[in-house]
């Protein structure tokens, strides 16, 4: 569904929330700092989330760009640190950005989505048209995927990148670059109105890594609010640094994460034979990743 242009909103000086989660993020948080002041013009409250505290490097870096660190006891995941990060915000606080640390957010981009955001009472998340370093658009607003959906991106993602299942997954179609409205948005980055977000408890704690922005969306539909894709504000998104040095453990980590969501989505004991089917699945994909990434040479992803 495509989306009209929204009126300006009268509230444009009132506080937002930024957070993001580290994990040895020290070369690539400077660049995310940096670009937080540019990227609205309302003033910010900034919380970051150390789910590996070990020098005090990353506490310096935050402190010192005037910002707030908060360290995690352990490690209990993405999900786990952006909830504890939001509860750290200020109450009076309507607007959240959510973020990987290795992304750098273009000026103004959090005003564009803001003013999205403001124009319909029923839009929950608003994600950005996400670039890498090149430039190259990355397929951030998707939808929730189906059996027939699972099963055909699982089974050929790899080996044939263009099938129809993984077209629809990813949602590319010619309207890609649109204003639209989406079934997900990639956890990379977006802005979440609070009341929605914590209205559904955020992300579940219960996946450690991927698909907690499947899941969020999933459930946010579910209950009844959009989530919407707006590509003229952009981010730059520098890639996976913390998952680089175990990229088959990451593999494994994801297909952990898809076969959780699959099953719940498709749960009920008369459903045991689709998500045997779906573990299947997903059991081969692993493997195939395993074989390209020996052929290639390449990381696993």
């Amino acid at each position: 569904m495509l989306i009209e242009m929204p009126t300006k909103s009268s509230s444009s000086g009132r506080t937002i929330g930024i957070v993001t989660v580290c994990y040895g993020s020290d070369e690539v948080l400077p660049a995310f700092l940096a670009s937080v002041p540019g990227a609205s013009s309302r003033p910010s409250e900034v919380v970051v989330a150390d789910n590996k505290p070990d020098d005090g490097s990353i506490s310096t870096l935050v402190t010192a760009a005037g910002f707030r660190y908060l360290s995690m006891a352990r490690n209990l995941g993405y999900g786990s640190a952006i909830n504890a990060a939001v509860a750290n915000l200020s109450s009076e606080i309507d607007w959240v950005v959510i973020g990987n640390p290795d992304v750098a957010i273009n000026a103004g981009a959090i005003d564009v989505l803001i003013d999205r955001a403001e124009g319909n009472e029923h839009i929950a998340l608003v994600g950005p048209r996400i670039v890498d370093e090149n430039g190259v658009t990355y397929p951030s607003a998707r939808a929730i995927p189906s059996l027939r959906m699972g099963i055909g991106h699982a089974l050929f993602a790899n080996i044939w990148p263009t099938n129809p299942w993984s077209t629809a997954y990813h949602n590319d179609s010619s309207e890609a670059l649109t204003t639209r409205t989406a079934e997900w948005l990639s956890g990379a980055f977006f802005l979440a109105r609070r009341s929605a977000f914590e209205a559904v408890e955020g992300f579940d704690e219960h996946f450690f890594m991927y698909f907690e922005d499947v899941d969020l969306g999933y459930r946010l539909g579910r209950a009844g609010w959009l989530c919407v894709y707006e590509p003229s504000a952009v981010i730059v998104h520098t890639g996976a640094h913390s998952t680089s040095d175990d990229s088959l453990a990451m593999a494994r980590e994801h297909h952990l994460s898809a076969s959780k969501f699959l099953s719940r989505k498709y749960s009920g004991w008369k459903l045991w034979p689709v998500r045997i089917a779906l573990r299947l699945g997903l059991v081969l994909r692993l493997a195939v990743v395993k074989l390209h990434g020996r052929r290639s040479g390449s990381s696993v992803h």
